[in-house]
């Protein structure tokens, strides 16, 4: 039986074991009852023996005493670290700390890992100047909100200075960043509407250092009629941002701003502020149908208000691997928007829809889970797109 040199065995190197055995390496019970039948059962020794070997390596051997691993005499041993993938990683295999040999890697310490080596990735290709990001998708219930949210704390949480300017008149940003947005907070209305510095209405969020939001509240809803009149009623939100940014002393390096679900004044002004979009994409059929007319939308502004806006960015959320039609929409996205997918795909979890309950981002409320791993991943990548 041969071994997986992905899991960092050398080709060849380990003794043929039962199908059934479980490496305890790995974190299955090395427990007699739990290994199969009597006939298939590995003593306790070898299971620890072996383990060991995963830990460690296999051990040189005196002169003349035959390796036990079967490791040919004068041929090298392949690192763990060289034959370990990015999947292993993730889940924690390989995990090198100062437990005893043979002792189950938890699943904490494999999150751990995962966020360290993100933040290392991320911290290694900074962007110059402040990049402005709108998030937006007419089509509600695919993710715009919680991305936005979620995508600025990761990278606040590696040390960038991040804005969250709430264009959403519900307010759900604002929620999960533990920002006041009561009626008659000041907030984005008084700015777009009123002509008050947005400087005035930024509020820091209490859980993530170097995180601000500037709140939306319900008169916000009132904001698309009222616009109608104005004067430049497109590139108010552009004009409040640049003063806003000029004016501070440590400066910006992310605007990301959270759109309503739909294509009206609000978007737009959103569209005309920002120079790049990410679009959220739900892995289902309806997400897909609404995509047309937005990209319309985007070429517009492209046109007559916005030259530089591009579409830079496509996630890919509420993904379920376990069916058909997520796999089918997600193939059909990459093959039409290409590198500008994100190779992370953020799963369903339940504890991303928590969060906000408890006035939080995922980041923070729980970092070790799928949907928090997911979002570092997905910021991670963003660190590495060209500007």
């Amino acid at each position: 039986m041969s071994t997986s040199s992905s899991l960092g065995w050398p080709a060849g190197s380990t003794p043929s074991l039962p199908p059934t055995f479980r490496n305890a390496s790995l974190g299955w019970p090395a427990e007699p009852g739990d290994i199969g039948s009597p006939a298939g059962r590995v003593p306790r020794e070898t299971t620890q023996a072996v383990a060991d070997l995963a830990t460690t390596g296999p051990q040189a051997q005196p002169p003349g005493v035959e390796d036990p691993t079967g490791t040919p005499d004068g041929v090298d041993d392949v690192p763990r670290e060289t034959t370990q993938g990015p999947d292993e990683a993730a889940a924690g295999v390989g995990v090198t700390d100062s437990r005893p040999p043979g002792t189950p890697v938890p699943l904490a310490v494999g999150a751990r890992s995962t966020e360290e080596r993100v933040a290392r990735e991320t911290r290694d290709a900074p962007w110059d100047g402040t990049r402005i990001i709108t998030v937006s998708n007419q089509k509600g219930g695919v993710g715009k909100t919680t991305t936005a949210v979620n995508i600025a704390a990761a990278m606040a949480l590696d040390g960038l200075q991040v804005l969250v300017v709430d264009m959403d008149p519900q307010g759900n940003a604002s929620t999960a960043l533990s920002i006041p947005h009561s009626s008659g907070t000041a907030g984005i209305y008084d700015v777009i509407i009123d002509g008050v510095p947005l400087a005035e209405v930024v509020q820091p969020c209490p859980q993530v250092p170097g995180l601000l939001c500037a709140p939306a509240t319900i008169d916000l809803a009132g904001a698309e009629i009222e616009l109608v009149p104005l004067v430049a009623r497109e590139n108010r939100l552009r004009r409040a941002l640049e003063v806003y940014l000029a004016e501070q002393e440590q400066p910006v390096d992310l605007v990301i701003i959270d759109c309503p679900p739909s294509l009206g004044l609000l978007t737009v002004n959103a569209f005309v502020a920002a120079r790049e979009v990410l679009i959220p994409i739900q892995c289902e059929y309806y997400a897909l149908e609404g995509l047309s007319q937005l990209m319309k939308n985007v070429e517009l502004i492209q046109q007559h208000l916005n030259a530089d806006l591009r579409i830079s960015t496509i996630l890919l959320t509420m993904y379920d691997g376990r069916t058909r039609l997520a796999s089918d929409v997600a193939d059909q996205v990459r093959e039409y928007f290409g590198d500008r997918v994100l190779s992370t795909a953020v799963p369903r979890s339940v504890r991303v829809s928590e969060a906000p309950s408890h006035g939080e981002t995922v980041m923070t409320y729980d970092p070790g889970s799928a949907g928090a791993l997911s979002y570092a991943e997905a910021a991670a990548e963003m660190r590495r797109q060209e500007v």
